[in-house]
């Protein structure tokens, strides 16, 4: 089990960029896969982008590729995501998730899961 505490979050004017960081309780390179998702008020929490188990791959949702990278700190079992190039759209709160499985996009395939931190864009 794997506990996941997601920071970084905050307000921020179209076209600026945020870090956002998850803390793993535990290794997570080589253990799990992992991936971030949102949820805007009123809507379904959707996938972002995720990190394979072996962490050699890495793969978006199409709105936002260039913009967001994925990366992680094995040292400190810490995923990140970078987004840049912000728009109001991309509001929402954004989790991090690890699952057992090599890679996915879909949420049923993940176990755990962090509180979010909210990310909001203005124009």
């Amino acid at each position: 089990q794997v506990q996941l505490v997601e920071s970084g979050g905050g307000l921020v004017q179209a076209g600026g960029s945020l870090r956002l960081s998850c803390a793993a309780s535990a290794r997570t390179f080589g253990t799990y896969a992992m991936g971030w998702f949102r949820q805007a008020p009123g809507k379904e929490r959707d996938f972002v982008a995720g990190l394979s188990r072996s962490g050699a791959s890495k793969y978006y949702v199409d709105s936002v590729e260039g913009r967001f990278t994925i990366s992680s700190d094995n040292a400190k079992n810490t995923v990140y995501l970078q987004m840049n190039s912000l728009k109001p759209e991309d509001t929402a709160v954004y989790y991090c998730a690890a699952s057992h499985t090599l890679y996915s996009g879909r949420g049923v395939d993940y176990s755990y899961w962090g509180q979010g931190t909210q990310v909001t864009v203005s124009s």
